[in-house]
Order: structure tokens, then sequence, then C-alpha cells
């Protein structure tokens, strides 16, 4: 019986969840490669010399069964902007369901993950010449950076000024974990004992169940705060997010040494209904994400 209704619960999931920006609508004059074969406009110039106005590479980390292509509308505004901007693909595992489909990322274990988002910053700040970046991130793909921050080296506590990273800015993140609109409180704990982990994992791919609401994966995550020493985080949630639920949970305490500003999407624009997939092309979302990156810009609050 407890199989069957986690089961169930993954098939719940799919189907309350959908498939995430790789498969969301895509917006007028916007041409996109759905299978992120391709990087979006503006992004991985990798002979981009960063500004004096914008010293900073910003990285781009997609969410759960997204791609690169997920930046499609944010990557070419912040190039334009004059920032380096880059994206990666990340956590490719076809060993479930969903993972085995074309041009769906962010599957596997997010401790691999991060590794990967690791080597990547490394790449992006030896090719710049920067000495740190700057994380945008959506849904799972906070995690990513919080796990690599954390564990992968992305954070130097005993020095913060040698921090690889120096603001992180989430959209829609599932920090605290997500009930999938209360479906996850009928999933597993995330015990390595529990069988029904497993069976999520097959359906939907091992990172889905390490984002449900009491994983074994977040409570180590956060075990020890929310937040690390010389980091500056923007933490955007939206009322309209069936994904990450409730939409709070996504809000963090700062910690010792780390500044934090929690924002609703509805604060910037009260009329703003962009669900989970689609927050990346929200044009409060990208109104938050680049006022956090540049206190200076101004924009129309809702894209008027």
């Amino acid at each position: 019986m407890r199989s069957l209704a986690v089961l169930l619960s993954a098939i719940g999931l799919c189907t309350v969840l959908g498939v995430s920006a790789a498969f969301a609508e895509p917006p007028p004059n916007v041409e996109q490669v759905r299978d992120g074969s391709s990087s979006p406009s503006g992004a991985n110039d990798w002979q981009c010399t960063p500004t004096a106005a914008h010293p900073a590479p910003v990285v781009l980390v997609h969410g759960t069964w997204g791609n690169q292509n997920s930046w499609d509308v944010l990557a070419p505004k912040l190039s334009a902007a004059g920032y380096c901007v880059f994206t990666l693909n990340y956590g490719r595992d076809t060993s479930s369901a969903y993972g085995a489909q074309p041009g769906i990322y962010g599957t596997a274990d997010i401790r691999d993950s991060a590794a990967e988002l690791a080597q990547f910053v490394d790449r992006v700040r030896s090719s710049t010449g920067a000495a740190h970046v700057d994380i945008v991130a959506h849904s799972q793909g906070g995690l990513v950076a919080r796990q690599y921050m954390r564990f992968g080296g992305g954070v130097n506590r005993a020095d913060p000024q040698r921090n690889s990273v120096d603001q992180l800015i989430t959209v829609g993140a599932t920090n605290h974990g997500t009930t999938a609109s209360n479906l996850g409180y009928l999933l597993p704990s995330g015990s390595a004992s529990d069988p029904g982990k497993e069976i999520v994992a097959a359906v939907l791919g091992r990172a889905a169940a390490q984002q449900v609401v009491g994983s074994e994966f977040l409570r180590a995550l956060n075990a020890d705060g929310d937040t690390e020493p010389g980091v500056r985080y923007t933490v955007v949630a939206s009322r309209f997010d069936e994904m990450s639920t409730p939409p709070e949970a996504t809000f963090l305490t700062a910690g010792p040494g780390a500044f934090v500003e929690n924002v609703w999407v509805q604060s910037v624009c009260a009329g703003d209904t962009f669900d989970h997939g689609r927050l990346l092309r929200s044009p409060a979302v990208i109104q938050i994400v680049q006022q956090a990156l540049d206190p200076s810009f101004t924009g129309s609050r809702c894209g008027g």
C-alpha cells in the first residue's frame, strides 16, 4: 500500500508540476532551442571580458527537468546590459522516466550536479579572470548553488573575501523542500531504507525526491543554517508558484556575515500570475534580478 501510494503520488506530481521551462510556451520573438544543445543568445561568450560596471560574470543555473534554454529571455537581456553571461546544462541522468527524455536535465543527485557547477564556475573564472561570480538560479538550481557553496568550495568560511560566489539570486527555489501542492506529504521523507524513495527517483529523477520536504538531502544542506558568510542573497517567491510550495518556504534566514532580501513577486507587480515554469519570463522577476545585480537599474515593474 505504501509503495502504491508513493507511485500514485509521483504520477500526480508529474501532472501537477508539469515539465518546467524547457517545455513552456515560448514568448513572442524568442527563438528557442528546447533541447539545450545551444546556448541562449548572449550567453557563453568565452572571450567576454567583465567591465568595471559589471565585474562579476553571471552564471545562470536552471531547475529540475529544464536546461540552459530556460534562460532564453534573461540571458540576452543581461548580455545587452553589459554582463558576461554563462549558462550550463547539468544533472543529466537517463535512469528515470523523465530523465530519459531528450533535453531533460536536472534529474541527477543534486550533490553530483553541484560538482558540475563547481567545475563550470572554475572555468568561467579562469576564462574571464574574475575573482568571483554572481549566480542566478531557478527552482532546484538554488539548491545546486547552495550545495556547491557549502560543500563544494564555492565559499571560504575562514576568509569570505576569497569566496567564489559573491551573490546568489534564487527564483522559486526549493530551499526548504516542497510539498508539491500537498502531494509531497504522501512521499517518503528520504530515508535510505525507504523503497518509496527509489520509486519516486525512478519516475521523476533522484533530484525530485531530494527536494521533497523533510528529505535527508535537505536536512544535511540546511543543518548549519541557510546562508554562507560574505554572500548576498536575493530570494524571489511567487504566490502563484504551484511547484515550490508553500512558496514562502523558499525564503532564507540570514546567518552571520550574510545579507538576505526575501521578495514576493507580487510586491513588485501585484498582477503577476506567472506560474513556476514561466517565472523566468515574468517581467517582474526579470526586474528583481536586474536590480539585485545592479541596484541602479530601473525598469518597468510589470513589463507594460
